[in-house]
């Protein structure tokens, strides 16, 4: 499904001449091509939606180190076409989780894997990237659960 949705995405964007969209969008699907041919290696067929969805999220991670980088180098306009591709990129992710909800998820994922300290990190980690691959930033959600587990 949001295979299709890139594809129409990209159709619509080149019909109405949005450049900044077609190029986004153009990236995203390279990244996907990347991850198929990554999980073609692996025995399967084509990289799964949460495969996607984490590349996504890479992406924007990537895209916001820039513009703190363009902005420190006075850049304005370099900086500008970055938070211009996370706002076309952010469209195919589903809703963030606010910082609450993600405490809470973070709590069940420990209580549902039993983890009990800093060495079940991982575990927990694990259970969150199943279940909720591009809702929230599991470099915050790393600094909770370490918390959380200390």
């Amino acid at each position: 499904m949001l295979r299709e949705e890139l594809q129409n995405c990209l159709k619509e964007a080149m019909k109405s001449r949005d450049i900044q969209t077609v190029n986004a969008v153009r990236l995203i699907i390279a990244g996907q091509k990347e991850k198929d041919v990554e999980a073609r290696g692996k025995g399967l067929a084509q990289a799964s939606d949460a495969d996607l969805l984490a590349m996504m999220q890479t992406m924007i991670k990537q895209r916001k180190e820039s513009i703190q980088i363009y902005k420190e180098g006075n850049r304005q306009d370099l900086a500008d076409k970055e938070q211009g591709e996370i706002d076309v990129i952010s469209r195919f992710l589903p809703k963030q989780l606010n910082a609450d909800e993600m405490k809470a998820v973070i709590q069940k994922a420990i209580a549902d894997t039993g983890a009990a300290g800093i060495k079940d990190m991982g575990k927990v980690m694990a259970a969150l990237k199943a279940q909720y691959a591009g809702q929230m930033d599991f470099g915050a959600a790393s600094a909770v659960i370490k918390q959380l587990l200390a």
